[in-house]
């Protein structure tokens, strides 16, 4: 994979299905600065490229007036090194809303607001009540709330589990009244509908589990009686039927003599309505995922109105108001993958009319259906021909005359798409409707502003809303932190599309390095190097949404094709692209990688003088930090050699700090050159370098006890030991509930906003509280995500033991690093971490050891991760594993 491609695929997340701006972005003229269409000699490209294929080449042309010919020559053996891993989800969206695995109830609700908190303790009725009578200042605030309601105002609500009643017949305005059911087994809470004029009080069915868990303890304490009438009977007998009900009576035998009663009875009771008030707006029958996509919607247009106009806020406002079905069938499709759906394959066991809801979605705009071949442009067709199967493939095929001898489906595809509405054959069309029958896909409205929303609410283009399904499940569990609002991230409506234009470019060039479409891919880089512009030094507390910018997107892409081009040898045009970041991002932590790349490149080129100096200029660049900086170093003291450089360099922190090396053999199972070395271990299995290595120094190395880590665990310690102050009280850093880490941590932000909490908590560490604080960090949260922190890999006795052994001093040092420049130094850190105690128990010694075969070498990082661990006082060492062939 290209240098920065998996970056990118982050930041581009679930790939948007179309994107409306793609032959926009293709056809408006872009400066050629780069001058792309020619080599580093001045010469035509396609003097060192292969030529793509004509087929490829055409294709690209009919879509695109930028390009020349020479600007399409790349050679598709170098574009190949683009193509990115595919990598499976475990859980797929389709598949969690599918999910009927959860303990919980149907009737469990997620509520995710900013305010989660008060949002949660509307549902929190278990509260705790004193034995008594009714007093007087119970029955004036009973009085109260009765004026309040207007006296006897009807509470609406609903009656669901229809399937536990013999009564399949209602009527509206039947009168029904409640009775407590202690005793029911699976909801303790649980309150019976009946027939209040039925002799036999025939059970109607129950109240909704979240109305009776506020209701049922106000029943139990003060006796409250309710009766009320059937508002509406629907049609189908197993939904759940609206009533109203009037609290109406009160007895005080059973009331409690209490100072604080009114007081309790008043918080329970408005409780009730609260919750009352929420299931209006969601009845019952309305799924986990339909509840969490309108809490979506409903939340960021609350919190971002500004960024949407007045036509979209009333299209996305309407939602609400379609049918049960139809929400739900656009959530579903929606969560899919695929474009276009045939109504044919459409079923969902909550979705009881799929047709009408269609037909209701696309009157509304929600979606787009196709059943008549004249409305079938040429697009539509070859995206509704990937519904065909081969057999109506071929049988299209065969109608038509057309003989292809390849049964694979693309193949087929091509072929069909090749012949449509030819003058000599049948309409294609036509024929492709007759086998699919209706078809519809999202409406492009509907999905550009679904995504918008969704990108709104979480951030970032990885999390959807599987993350509120995964919530549900208990799969995940989120930390416990406060939203304080602070300015907005997009703060108009201009910096929003620009950011959405910038990551649809993105995902244009993603597309075409999977396809191999190098004239897209140069398309691309030149439309990011133009539209990145100087980005002055922002204010501490902005700095973290420095990435919801544009311009940041476009630099993704740039340093992206940096190293395309640096793969095709095009030096030149990269040199060009790593100037531009350069000038136009002073104050970034990618400072350091732009400019060793630029030095390298230099020297690619021929032009060590330039590359020295480079490198030179880079070392006094404060944004030049960790690995990027001893790399510089080394690169100095290797081109700074008379006669360029008459008095060579010295730099401390490489010459006088030697780090110590051990080499051990083994017995290899494989010495060809290019290889992951293997060996057979101690044990006679087969091993890599790092078991070797741990086997080693547990025998004849020193007893020692160990673990391969490298990052790992010292990203959970340090997230354990500073949890408090990563979910502290700061604002702007938590815009929303499905975090796992606050928006500042990869800035400087996070250390100068924290300084002081920091450093008195790494006071504590260094003064040897670090194991305390490590226990109760690790009880009180385990399990709860957060960035760094592996649950499933460390056990509370392995990190004790790190701690303990390694000492405060140098974890709190290590802690340190890490708060001022996360971005820098949470990766390269050495593969083992090796401990053991002394005879007393009490007392340990740690070591970190990074271990190489034979011709490996250190990056920079880690060299630069060895060289700060010994100045904060560990002992570290490097192991070599030298393969003993036969």
């Amino acid at each position: 994979m290209l240098t920065g491609h998996e970056s990118l695929l982050r930041l581009i997340g679930k790939r948007r299905r179309s994107l409306p701006n793609r032959q926009n972005l293709l056809s408006v003229p872009t400066p050629n600065s780069l001058n792309l269409d020619v080599n580093d000699s001045g010469n035509d490209s396609s003097t060192f490229s292969g030529v793509l294929s004509t087929k490829k080449a055409s294709v690209f042309c009919s879509s695109s007036s930028l390009l020349s010919d020479s600007e399409i020559t790349l050679s598709t053996d170098d574009l190949s090194l683009s193509r990115r891993k595919k990598k499976k989800r475990r859980l797929t969206q389709t598949t969690l809303l599918q999910w009927s695995g959860s303990k919980q109830s149907e009737d469990t609700l997620f509520i995710h607001t900013q305010h989660h908190h008060q949002q949660q303790s509307i549902l929190d009725c278990n509260l705790d009540y004193d034995d008594g009578s009714c007093s007087e200042e119970v029955s004036k605030t009973v009085a109260a709330l009765d004026e309040a309601n207007g006296g006897d105002e009807a509470i609406h609500t609903f009656i669901v589990g229809r399937k536990f009643s013999d009564v399949q017949v209602l009527e509206t305005g039947a009168k029904i009244s409640l009775l407590r059911h202690p005793q029911n087994i699976k909801d303790p809470n649980a309150i019976k509908v009946l027939y209040a004029e039925s002799e036999l009080s025939e059970m109607l069915g129950y109240l909704p589990k979240d109305v009776s868990q506020c209701l049922s303890p106000l029943i139990d304490e003060y006796d409250l009686k309710f009766e009320g009438t059937i508002t509406s009977v629907p049609k189908n007998s197993s939904e759940a039927v609206p009533i109203k009900v009037v609290c109406h009576k009160m007895t005080s035998d059973g009331w409690k003599e209490s100072e604080s009663a009114g007081e309790d009875f008043k918080l329970l009771w408005e409780k009730f309505l609260q919750v009352v008030e929420h299931q209006m707006q969601f009845p019952p029958k309305t799924t986990r995922y339909q509840l969490n996509f309108n809490v979506l919607v409903q939340e960021v247009l609350r919190s971002c109105s500004h960024l949407f106009t007045d036509d979209e806020k009333a299209f996305l406002e309407s939602f609400p108001s379609l049918s049960e079905d139809s929400q739900r069938l656009f959530i579903r499709l929606y969560t899919r993958k695929v474009p276009w759906f045939r109504l044919s394959n459409i079923s969902y066991p909550e979705v009881s009319d799929s047709l009408q809801a269609l037909k209701d979605l696309t009157v509304r705009g929600f979606m787009t259906s196709v059943e008549d071949a004249n409305d079938l442009s040429y697009q539509m067709m070859k995206e509704i021909t990937e519904l065909l199967n081969v057999t109506e493939l071929r049988d299209i095929l065969s109608v038509n005359k057309v003989n292809s001898r390849s049964s694979r489906k693309r193949d087929l595809i091509n072929s069909l798409c090749s012949y449509y509405n030819d003058g000599t054959r049948m309409n294609i069309g036509t024929m492709i409707l007759e086998r699919t029958g209706l078809c519809a896909k999202i409406s492009s409205t509907a999905e550009t502003l679904i995504w918008r929303v969704e990108r709104l609410f979480f951030l970032n283009g990885e999390q959807d809303l599987s993350s509120f399904v995964l919530l549900d499940l208990g799969i995940i569990k989120y930390p416990t932190y406060k939203c304080i609002d602070s300015e907005q991230i997009f703060s108009d409506r201009t910096k929003l599309l620009a950011y959405e234009e910038a990551i649809e470019v993105a995902q244009l060039m993603d597309e075409s390095l999977d396809s191999e479409d190098s004239g897209t891919v140069l398309n691309c880089i030149r439309i990011a190097e133009t539209r990145i512009t100087s980005s002055s030094s922002e204010p501490a507390l902005l700095a973290a949404f420095n990435c919801f910018t544009a311009p940041w997107v476009y630099s993704k892409m740039v340093l992206l094709g940096v190293s395309f081009l640096e793969n095709q040898k095009r030096y030149n045009q990269a040199v060009h692209l790593l100037r531009r970041l350069l000038s136009c991002f002073s104050c970034d932590g990618r400072r350091g990688y732009w400019t060793v790349r630029l030095s390298t490149d230099l020297e690619h080129m021929g032009r060590p003088n330039e590359s020295l100096s480079v490198a030179e200029q880079g070392l006094l660049d404060p944004w030049v930090r960790a690995g990027s900086r001893i790399g510089l170093q080394r690169r100095i003291l290797r081109l700074a050699k008379p006669p360029r450089r008459w008095k060579p360099p010295t730099f401390p922190n490489l010459n006088d700090n030697k780090i110590p090396e051990v080499t051990i053999q083994g017995r290899s199972l494989n010495c060809e050159v290019g290889m992951k070395n293997r060996f057979y271990g101690e044990d006679g299995e087969q091993c890599g370098v790092e078991k070797l290595a741990l086997q080693y120094y547990n025998g004849e190395g020193g007893g020692w006890q160990g673990m391969h880590t490298e990052n790992s665990i010292w990203l959970t310690i340090f997230g354990l030991l500073m949890w408090d102050i990563l979910f502290s009280d700061v604002p702007g850093v938590f815009q929303t509930r499905f975090q796992t880490a606050p928006l500042d941590l990869d800035t400087e932000s996070f250390y100068l906003t924290r300084k002081e909490a920091i450093e008195s908590q790494l006071e504590k560490v260094a003064n040897g509280m670090a194991e305390e604080i490590l226990i109760i960090s690790y009880e009180t949260h385990r399990g709860t995500a957060c960035r760094g922190v592996a649950w499933e890999r460390f056990s509370l006795e392995e990190l004790r033991a790190a701690v303990a052994c390694v000492g405060g001093k140098c974890v709190a040092s290590l802690c340190r690093y890490l708060a001022q420049d996360y971005r820098s130094w949470c990766s390269g850190m050495p593969d083992l971490l090796l401990w053991r105690f002394k005879e007393n128990g009490y007392e340990g010694e740690a070591k970190l050891v990074e271990v190489k075969s034979e011709k490996d070498r250190l990056s920079e990082q880690q060299r630069a991760w060895l060289l700060l661990l010994m100045d904060s006082g560990f002992h570290v060492e490097i192991c070599k594993v030298r393969p003993a062939c036969a």
